[in-house]
């Protein structure tokens, strides 16, 4: 009895420390849509996107090359899903969340993210079998509801294509999560490999992208600070981070942790930018953070979790 509370005391003790990493990844990524709003005044999304992710895995990569001779060799199959997650994550959605920035406000683009536990929450039951329970469901669409508060006061001249853009990015979101959580939840690749092998992978496709549609960068000494601030801190560090925290935690626990994020980017946006939001705004934030908690607190006892 001794032995099973202690291996049950361990694994409570490792939960919570996953929720707090995962808390500062949001608090981290939190300030990507302002910093990547500045960054646009110079250069455009998919250079900005393609360096952050090309830089950030350079960051990384001396590291795991430094650990080759501990890890096993990265089967096919392996191989196949860190493709599918370097290019669904960084060129598609990071891609898309970057170039609707350039149509809508910083907060705007970090809230439309609330609206990926919907997607993950089916796609992690039929992939994953993590089975919601009904109290998870309902804040999922209590999220929903709070999306929908937000955006009522309506939308100004040329958000709406933002807002689309943005809106198609957010299936590589969900793709993201959910490969990354099946790869994490096996506990078949460490955690550095599967942080920086993405990375390298969308990093190069996205520059090349890049160069073909926005040619080459000029760059400023704020687009360069921006760079490599979003290289080194919110790529290299955040998604380590956010790789270890799903270790434990299930696609969609971690995903509605990251619902939170909509409130820092509105306070960065307001220090920062100057953007302000209508009081119907908070109210929509606040009923999202709600259904955050709902789904956060009413862990199903079908995870199917190691």
């Amino acid at each position: 009895m001794s032995d099973e509370s202690g291996t049950l005391s361990e694994l409570n003790k490792r939960r919570y420390i996953a929720i707090g990493v995962s808390l500062i990844v949001t608090i981290i990524w939190s300030s990507t849509f302002v910093i990547v709003k500045i960054g646009l005044e110079s250069l455009g999304p998919l250079t900005i996107a393609g360096l952050r992710y090309s830089i950030g895995a350079m960051v990384l990569l001396p590291f795991m090359l430094f650990q080759k001779s501990q890890r096993k060799p990265i089967s096919k199959n392996h191989w196949m899903r860190l493709v599918l997650i370097g290019i669904s994550s960084y060129t598609i959605a990071n891609g898309a969340l970057f170039w609707g920035l350039k149509f809508i406000p910083a907060t705007t683009g970090s809230f439309l993210l609330s609206l990926v536990p919907l997607l993950v929450l089916a796609g992690g039951t039929v992939f994953l079998k993590e089975l919601p329970t009904g109290w998870q469901i309902f804040g999922v669409f209590l999220s929903l509801i709070g999306s929908g508060l937000f955006f009522s006061p309506g939308l100004n001249v040329g958000e709406p294509r933002g807002i689309w853009i943005v809106a198609t990015g957010l299936f590589g979101f969900m793709s993201f999560i959910l490969l990354g959580r099946g790869i994490a939840r096996e506990k078949s690749l460490d955690t550095l490999s599967l942080t920086t092998l993405p990375l390298v992978i969308g990093g190069i496709v996205t520059i090349v992208l890049a160069l073909l549609l926005e040619g080459f960068p000029q760059f400023t000494r704020v687009g360069l600070v921006v760079v490599l601030w979003l290289a080194v801190i919110n790529t290299a560090l955040g998604y380590f981070l956010y790789n270890h925290a799903l270790r434990e935690l299930t696609a969609l626990e971690m995903n509605t942790i990251m619902n939170l994020s909509p409130l820092m980017t509105a306070f960065l946006s307001w220090l920062i930018l100057g953007d302000r939001l209508e009081r119907i705004q908070f109210v929509g934030m606040v009923v999202v953070i709600v259904g955050v908690l709902f789904v956060q607190r009413a862990k199903s006892p079908h995870h199917l979790r190691t």
